[in-house]
């Protein structure tokens, strides 16, 4: 017999939440264990390829903040995974939604990674479910045309879709959101943003690809590099190239409301305040400067309300986007009512 869906109760409590809840049951009954465990979990078994629709499969509370998702996901075709920062007072309003800021990684880390540099101290104080979902070591942010065949992986499905209805029935997810990536995480704020303007309310990129247009071969560069297929993510740059202006948030823009506030952040490639002495000049984030120009000169004459932040001296490395979500976190969490 199959288990039934998880539902919000069943995220595990936190340790000290745990804690105190053991400690009132021990007084109240004058004796007696409280158990407590740091796992629900359903069936470990998959459902048949047939069924539709994303199910829990395990919700793990690894730390006060921290669950770990575990999703059967019918767009990926395997379990996908997401972590879920949870704000302050989560546990103590069971009854109250939040608002949800989505954190996209960049390309090339493990598969099923779902880091994000110090955005758990960043975000200590947002009253949001800070969202941060595997998108592949290079998935772009995109429901892959395997060549007119489509099909697996498509992660803009499985993020905008099924991991939203997961947080949405059973995480206490509201209906304001906003998203911000760096790198391949920045291409994918901007572009989700473009693509689905009534979703977010606001969007950030930290050293993003914002105008694939720069950086064609690049970008299947990294879709090769990672053993893959390069024309299985959009085809061939001039043969499809109409797909790959789809997918791009350059071309996107004209489809966000006047007034939309995004973010953009871009290192000029030489060495700065947060790189070694013998650091030498960084081609790529000198490219993605140019996207950057490119963006935020068309965003302006479009009407949104663009946040400019090319600071000059920077490299492709941590602590330029740790630096860049924290000048961005002010914007975004008032876009969202996380305030």
């Amino acid at each position: 017999m199959s288990e039934r869906p998880f539902r919000t109760g069943d995220l595990p409590p936190s340790p000290s939440l745990t804690r105190r809840r053991a400690a009132a049951a021990l007084a109240l009954a004058g004796a007696g264990a409280v158990a407590s465990g740091s796992m629900a979990s359903a069936s470990s078994a998959a459902p048949p390829s047939s069924r539709r629709g994303p199910r829990l499969v395990a919700a793990e509370r690894i730390s006060a903040r921290t669950v770990n998702l575990r999703i059967d996901s019918p767009a990926l075709g395997r379990v996908g995974n997401a972590a879920v920062l949870l704000p302050p007072g989560y546990d103590d309003a069971p009854g109250r939604r939040w608002p949800v800021l989505y954190l996209l990684h960049g390309c090339c880390g493990s598969p099923g990674s779902t880091g994000w540099g110090n955005a758990d101290a960043i975000t200590a104080r947002t009253p949001a479910l800070v969202v941060i979902p595997e998108g592949g070591p290079a998935g772009f942010y995109s429901d892959w045309w395997n060549q007119g065949r489509y099909g697996a992986p498509a992660w803009e499905t499985f993020h905008l879709n099924e991991l939203r209805q997961i947080l949405e029935q059973q995480v206490r997810a509201g209906d304001q959101r906003a998203v911000a990536g760096l790198s391949m995480g920045g291409h994918g704020a901007l572009y989700y943003a473009g693509q689905h303007p009534t979703l977010f309310r606001a969007a950030a990129s930290f050293s993003g690809l914002v105008n694939t247009t720069r950086f064609t071969t690049g970008i299947q560069n990294i879709v090769k590099g990672q053993g893959l297929n390069p024309l299985d993510l959009w085809g061939d740059p001039t043969a499809q190239a109409g797909l790959w202006r789809q997918h791009n948030a350059y071309e996107l823009i004209s489809r966000l409301p006047r007034g939309f506030p995004v973010y953009v952040s871009s290192g000029n490639g030489l060495p700065g305040p947060f790189d070694p002495p013998d650091r030498t000049p960084d081609s790529l984030e000198a490219t993605l400067d140019l996207m950057a120009g490119d963006y935020i000169a068309r965003a302006r004459s479009h009407g949104l309300n663009v946040t400019a932040d090319r600071y000059g001296p920077g490299t492709h490395s941590w602590p330029y986007w740790e630096r860049a979500l924290t000048r961005a976190l002010p914007m975004l969490a008032s876009a969202i009512g996380a305030t």
